[in-house]
């Protein structure tokens, strides 16, 4: 067996470990049938292809390359504070790094769970089971691109680091973003309910009147932009601070973000049985 072969698998079983471990957590707070959790996870794997697809074609078509564009933004910079300044082409690089990871882990769940979501809580754990699968193969890269390139003694501050802080922000971006989308997903009964309890008589009475189609539809597209966008910031930020060297900020930026998920998974709102109404006649 050959070296190489021999530091993949190493790598392979290291990325295991953080993948079941916030994996078992997460399912936890909401079990779901362990052959889409399969399924899933399979998925958000085969999502990082893509990416890695466009990123391979960048030798044969330069201007492909997000950089080529961003670096023209070099000499401009953002300030955070006195000491701490920030290329606005790194800045709008992060951004777009964070709508290309984040919309295709999205898809993951569009393809494989939209026939199996019961209520909000299926979209935001689903969409978590994504990120943990993308995060393992991204983990898997990393771990045996430090090896080679830094030597075997970096890799377990890499793997100390990717598996505690990396993989779970991949979670907190996918559960927000996922949270959205199953609001955007059952925005036919929630706009509804909404129309409900907080409209005037006379636009219910419109919505029943004229079935108002168009404005569920803004609604649902409303949803997936807000996922989709705080998503993003969320991912920026993140990799903004890593980029300014303030790892002191990453401990409490994912508790944070691990209260919030934790809120929305307890949130009576989210498990509700949307999917019995929208096929109820």
């Amino acid at each position: 067996m050959s070296s190489e072969l021999v530091q993949i698998i190493i790598c392979f079983l290291l990325a295991c470990v953080p993948a079941y471990i916030w994996g078992y957590i997460f399912f936890k707070k909401q079990p779901e049938p362990r052959k889409w959790v399969a399924l899933t996870f399979i998925m958000g794997m085969l999502a990082v292809l893509p990416i890695m697809i466009y990123k391979f074609s960048w030798q044969f078509f330069p201007k492909l390359n997000v950089f080529f564009y961003t670096d023209q933004f070099s000499q401009d910079v953002i300030g955070f504070s006195s000491i701490a300044y920030v290329p606005l082409g790194i800045v709008l690089a992060f951004m777009f790094v964070g709508v290309l990871e984040e919309y295709m882990k999205n898809v993951v769940v569009r393809i494989s769970d939209r026939k199996h979501l019961n209520h909000i809580d299926d979209a935001i754990e689903f969409c978590i089971i994504a990120a943990l699968g993308f995060a393992f193969i991204e983990n898997i890269m990393y771990f045996f691109y430090i090896w080679s390139y830094q030597g075997f003694e970096s890799l377990f501050l890499s793997f100390i680091f990717r598996s505690i802080f990396s993989t779970f922000a991949h979670i907190f971006f996918s559960g927000i973003y996922g949270y959205y989308y199953g609001v955007a997903h059952f925005a036919t009964p929630i706009f509804q309910e909404e129309i409900r309890e907080k409209r005037h008589w006379v636009l219910r009475w419109m919505h029943k009147v004229f079935h108002l189609r168009a404005a569920t539809r803004i609604f649902k597209e409303e949803k997936i932009l807000e996922g989709l966008l705080f998503a993003v910031l969320l991912h920026a930020f993140f990799n903004i601070f890593l980029e300014i060297g303030w790892t002191f900020i990453i401990v409490p930026y994912l508790f944070v973000g691990y209260s919030i998920l934790s809120y929305l998974f307890k949130k009576k709102e989210n498990h509700k049985e949307y999917n019995r109404l929208i096929f109820k006649k």
